[in-house]
């Protein structure tokens, strides 16, 4: 291993991670976009993370965290809140491993979203408007049920899931020069900055935040942790405005960059991405592709390999047709 200072997370942990989910999990595509490569004037290639088991990479997360536990604790229940891929994640996760499972969901969740976590397993209760709503919510069944709460970022064994995408990259272009990763709390770029820092720390790893709700870049560029949000933002799956507190102690000190991109950019990568790459992504799942095309990282890609991660595909149709309406496709 190549990090010489202790970190909350572990190459170890995601080793592990990688034993606990062979065979419930795809391995999931990485594909050279021609159509990227030409515009960034770099080797540009897609990891498909649209196309996991739940439509996105957080199943990683909630499979490798609820694998974990005791069977003390599978006994007693789960429960999570999500507007959407987290909580299908531990949705479908509960099915495969037989854990009685309760989900809650802000009111304005996707119809579709909330269609798919129940039809994954789990319970969804649905309570409140936003993240504090629905964990003060969370908090509540915890108290009166005794369920074990499944946190969607900041936490251990979610890190070491998802860092699962890392080594699958290695896999597959043992010689990429940077990956580009969308942020919310941090989960996803936390594990992947820790899989691959820990085997090549050479690799740039560089963040994609909205610049609407940038958390995590406000906590990265000031030293310290901290909230920002202005408004809401197309990429709903990103939309937290406070980093985790282990997810930020690891991007401070692995990650090499964190890049901001605007409504348009998004609006734009993901036309993009149906157009020239005939890939549905959902906001969240083109922050990276946005960041590629707004011309902010040419430094880090052009004459390089770069790996975009599309982390989610899981829209509405009518979102979709809203976006592309005023494109010609």
């Amino acid at each position: 291993m190549h990090i010489d200072y202790e970190l909350p997370v572990t190459i170890i942990d995601v080793l592990e991670a990688k034993k606990r989910l062979a065979g419930y999990i795809y391995k999931t595509g990485m594909p050279r976009s021609n159509y990227l490569s030409e515009c960034c004037k770099g080797e540009i290639f897609l990891k498909f993370e649209n196309m996991q088991r739940t439509g996105s990479f957080k199943i990683r997360g909630a499979f490798n965290k609820l694998s974990s536990l005791t069977e003390e604790e599978r006994k007693k229940g789960v429960v999570a809140c999500s507007a959407g891929n987290h909580a299908q994640g531990v949705s479908l996760s509960c099915a495969i491993l037989g854990i009685d499972g309760k989900v809650v969901m802000p009111n304005g969740a996707p119809k579709s979203k909330v269609a798919a976590t129940t039809d994954y397993s789990a319970q969804v209760v649905m309570h409140g408007d936003n993240f504090n709503d629905t964990i003060a919510k969370v908090s509540e069944i915890v108290e009166m049920e005794g369920r074990i709460f499944i946190p969607p970022y900041d936490d251990e064994h979610v890190i070491a899931g998802q860092g699962t995408i890392g080594l699958e990259i290695l896999e597959d272009l043992y010689d990429v020069d940077n990956v580009i990763v969308p942020i919310g709390g941090g989960g996803l770029i936390a594990g992947i900055a820790l899989a691959i820092k820990s085997i090549n720390p050479t690799i740039n790893i560089i963040g994609v935040q909205a610049e609407n709700v940038h958390g995590m870049a406000a906590s990265f560029y000031k030293g310290e942790l901290m909230a920002h949000r202005t408004s809401g933002t197309l990429a709903d799956g990103c939309d937290v405005s406070r980093p985790g507190r282990i997810t930020y102690e690891i991007v401070k000190k692995l990650v090499t960059d964190i890049v901001l991109v605007s409504e348009d950019e998004i609006r734009n990568s993901m036309v993009a991405l149906i157009q020239r790459n005939k890939v549905v992504t959902e906001g969240a799942g083109a922050l990276a592709t946005a960041a590629l095309l707004s011309g902010k990282l040419d430094h880090y890609i052009k004459g390089r390999k770069t790996v975009s991660i599309i982390s989610g595909g899981n829209i509405d149709l009518s979102r979709v047709s809203q976006i592309t309406g005023s494109a010609d496709i």
